[in-house]
């Protein structure tokens, strides 16, 4: 069994896991940088060791610094968060190599799906949905024919993409050389690597993504699925669980299709599969084979602790439930608070003046932040998460809008009056959305 902990991450997702290793009690060990000596998972960890300068290629994504921390303090395993070196298949080979655990999936696991081509054909072949889209790698000289074949839209896509970075629609034959070529730039600039492919461009989908938990043995479940079709420049911002737009049909049946996919496989740890959805067909666009910013909304409507079975499933206990054992109840919204300026979402890094997070029955609050905090400048700007839970949507929706004006966060600029305006809109109300809606809402609101 596992004994001690590593968390090799920072922020509220650092503190998330934390407090999952004391309910088991499991001892903890944070690492951290110098901007980030006075974090929360820093003070309340059993031990910290410092890893590096504020740089994150100096220290959260320096391997050998993190196996070094491992070594002195004797932790046994390591939970990698998200981001970072979460899918990072070459940190999961060296900490196999020094017999330290890595809790996720395989190496093989998180190469086979952290390519988005060879993932595509997996999940193919798994019985997943796919979009229409190129074999393989696109090139210039092979662009238009491609193009031909999948039919005007399309989405051009970096291979090894996130974030929405090596990602140009082609709307025209004539707009294609230009999406191509600019695709490729940005890929190599962002990871290195100019792959690219090509797949059909939906107009007004949905972004759902099913939330799946496997032993590694061959036994795995779904645990629903998450709406974030909330986004902005492809991030998002407000997720759902359950999907407004979908039925207890559809749930259930695409649900088990990622589940039995998962069972072929023989998939290790959580994972997320994605989808865009539009008039009623699920197209798969990638799996995240890691643990999931909104995983807390799933947490509210199963009950079930998802960093409580990442660690079960890496110490070889297996699965707390099975799938005749999941029962999902109410519904939940996440809400990603972001230090950023509101209306130019400029990051606001500075010290908290005043914090109150609010309370109440299905409120929860994940943030490392407190009154005095300082946040840095070198990292991502997300700062907590608000969490509520209804017995219905319009409860859940309810109870949002009274813990919104209860939210304090002085001395920096937050995304806070962004979702007090999305709380008081009609169409989130009647959750009728899709992937460009806010997009188009912040310009409307903007002009």
């Amino acid at each position: 069994m596992i004994s001690k902990i590593l968390i090799a991450n920072r922020g509220e997702i650092a503190l998330r896991v934390l407090r999952a290793c004391k309910e088991l009690g499991i001892a903890t060990v944070a690492v951290h940088s110098t901007a980030d000596s006075d974090a929360m998972h820093v003070r309340l960890a059993d031990e910290s060791v410092c890893i590096g300068p504020p740089p994150s290629r100096e220290s959260y994504l320096n391997i050998h610094q993190i196996v070094a921390a491992c070594e002195i303090t004797g932790a046994d395993a390591v939970h990698p968060g998200y981001g970072f070196l979460s899918e990072n298949a070459k940190f999961a080979d060296i900490l196999d190599a020094h017999d330290i655990t890595f809790i996720g999936p395989t190496a093989e696991h998180i190469r086979l799906m952290g390519d988005k081509i060879t993932a595509k054909k997996t999940a193919q072949a798994l019985g997943i949905p796919v979009v229409p889209g190129s074999d393989g790698e696109v090139k210039p000289e092979n662009a238009l024919e491609v193009a031909r074949k999948i039919g005007f839209p399309v989405l051009i896509k970096a291979t090894a993409g996130g974030g929405g970075r090596g990602m140009k629609v082609a709307r025209t034959e004539a707009d294609l050389e230009h999406a191509v070529a600019t695709a490729r730039s940005e890929a190599a600039a962002a990871f290195g690597n100019d792959a690219v492919y090509m797949e059909k461009f939906l107009g007004k989908p949905r972004h759902i993504e099913v939330q799946v938990v496997g032993d590694g043995e061959g036994n795995a479940i779904h645990l629903g699925e998450r709406d974030c079709s909330l986004q902005r420049r492809h991030q998002k911002v407000w997720e759902e669980a359950n999907s407004p737009a979908l039925n207890v049909d559809q749930r259930m049946k695409i649900g088990q299709v990622c589940a039995d996919a998962m069972k072929k496989m023989k998939y290790r740890g959580a994972g997320t599969i994605e989808f865009l959805y539009e008039n009623g067909e699920f197209y798969f666009i990638e799996m995240n084979t890691r643990l999931q910013v909104e995983h807390p909304i799933t947490e509210a409507i199963t009950g079930i602790d998802l960093v409580h079975e990442q660690i079960r499933v890496a110490s070889g206990a297996g699965l707390s439930v099975k799938q005749e054992d999941v029962v999902f109840s109410g519904h939940a919204i996440e809400c990603r608070i972001n230090a950023e300026d509101p209306r130019t979402f400029v990051p606001s890094p500075g010290t908290i003046t005043h914090f109150h997070a609010p309370g109440g029955l299905g409120v929860r609050v994940d943030s490392g932040a407190y009154q005095g905090y300082r946040i840095p400048p070198y990292y991502d700007s997300l700062i907590g998460k608000l969490i509520v839970h209804g017995r219905t949507r319009v409860e859940c929706m309810m109870r949002l809008r009274r813990v919104l004006d209860e939210f304090v966060i002085d001395g920096i600029k937050t995304t806070l009056p962004l979702f007090q305006d999305l709380i008081n809109n009609q169409d989130i109300a009647n959750g009728d959305y899709d992937i460009h809606w806010l997009e188009h809402h912040l310009a409307a609101t903007s002009a």
